[in-house]
């Protein structure tokens, strides 16, 4: 199965603008989504909707003389990528030390906390062998 590419910053916001319509998306309906959420120009926008093409994020077919882009992997997908990436980077593929860090350094609400001791509860449930 292949993988999908690493996305920088401003990817990342074309690739929220796809991932939140219904496939497919023309440049132009991108170009709108964009333009009041970056100062980004239409031009700059269209070239970053080439270069997620050539690195195999996007897909695209063209029709009449409209562009249809289609994101070639789901969200999760490259949220999987970047986290394990993040990991590896910054704690040295660690994840203790990293939830540690994040737990310090984030003021968590009640619901917060709820809800990540509900998701350890759930996980520790899963590893448990059944009789």
């Amino acid at each position: 199965m292949q993988t999908p590419p690493h996305l920088s910053e401003a990817e990342w916001q074309v690739m929220r603008a796809i991932w939140s319509r219904t496939p497919p998306s023309t440049a132009q309906e991108i170009v709108d989504d964009l333009a009041g959420a970056t100062a980004w120009s239409p031009a700059t926008i269209k070239t970053m909707l080439n270069r997620l093409v050539r690195k195999g994020a996007l897909r695209f077919e063209k029709e009449g003389r409209a562009y249809l882009y289609t994101a070639a992997f789901p969200e999760e997908a490259h949220r999987k990528v970047a986290s394990r990436g993040f990991l590896q980077r910054i704690f040295d593929g660690s994840l203790t030390p990293m939830i540690a860090h994040f737990l310090e350094t984030h003021r968590l609400s009640e619901e917060e906390i709820g809800e990540i001791e509900a998701l350890l509860e759930e996980k520790k449930a899963k590893r448990k062998p059944r009789p």
